[in-house]
């Protein structure tokens, strides 16, 4: 845990899944929280807390609906519309089902992944999340902290922080005690085989043990939804196998819903479907 009361102010950016976080402790202890902004996702810095909009338990979902995430009709422009990042994109991706989004650099797939993850707002088309129809009046920020966990191949991990310390971060917002947070980010670490690694900086551990870290932090606020953008791409070969057997085997144990986006098609060829684009569209699925 981190003994003294530093100010950290850390910016985390994955330009290519229009991703832009900044987490800003201001003279803090993990647990003894006096600030802390969580802002923007998508195209435009957004200044919601927590508390801000509708909670996705307020809203009236589809009982009947079977699929985590549903895509209708959706097109993404930029440039003033002379570039269609999608064009007419449907899908749905049904809950505890393992997807991997293929296709050549360029053809659409973090877009894609922006629009499942609810990072981006589509030009035209409807988003549904668990069934409910996903729109601005609705606490975005919340429904992504709580339900959805995000995995890069760059990691980003905090590199000031332990890896205990960095699984905790996710759950800072929440109601969980200080004691309880501790607990869960140390039982997850357990479950990847890092038990030994509790109180490791990133810099004092290799690349797979890094994207074990990330990926128990994305798990760390039990998410029903996991989006991960080529998790083995910074990887060997074997090291990405041992990522992905992690990955599938924590994701079917709590029946979470997991998207990759992948260039290995030995990878896509372990999902139970593959999703595959080609410039902006739909090709097989």
């Amino acid at each position: 845990m981190v003994k003294t009361q530093d100010t950290i102010s850390t910016v985390l950016k994955k330009p290519d899944l229009g991703v832009f976080v900044r987490l800003r402790f201001v003279r803090i202890r993990l647990d003894h929280i006096s600030e802390i902004s969580v802002f923007g996702f998508g195209l435009k810095p957004s200044l919601h807390r927590f508390t801000v909009g509708t909670p996705l338990n307020q809203t009236t979902p589809d009982p009947t609906d079977t699929n985590i995430v549903e895509i209708r009709d959706v097109s993404k422009h930029y440039a003033d519309g002379d570039v269609k990042a999608l064009d007419d994109v449907s899908l749905q991706i049904a809950k505890g089902e393992f997807v991997s989004i293929v296709g050549p650099s360029g053809c659409g797939k973090s877009t894609l992944l922006n629009m499942i993850g609810i990072l981006d707002r589509p030009t035209s088309g409807r988003v549904y999340f668990d069934g409910h129809c996903v729109d601005p009046s609705m606490n975005l920020d919340q429904l992504r902290s709580e339900k959805i966990g995000f995995v890069f191949q760059s990691f980003h991990l905090v590199p000031n922080l332990t890896a205990i310390e960095n699984v905790q971060l996710p759950m800072l917002p929440g109601k969980l005690a200080p004691s309880a947070r501790v607990a869960r980010a140390k039982a997850l670490l357990d479950s990847v085989g890092l038990s030994d690694r509790l109180n490791h900086r990133p810099a004092q551990l290799s690349n797979g043990q890094r994207q074990r870290v990330a990926i128990c932090r994305a798990l760390a606020n039990g998410p029903s939804l996991v989006l991960a953008d080529e998790p083995t791409g910074a990887l060997d070969s074997q090291g990405g196998r041992a990522i992905m057997d992690i990955l599938e085997t924590i994701c079917h144990d709590s029946a979470a819903t997991l998207v990759v986006v992948t260039h290995d098609e030995t990878l896509a060829d372990r999902s139970d479907r593959q999703i595959r684009l080609c410039d902006g569209k739909i090709v097989s699925n």
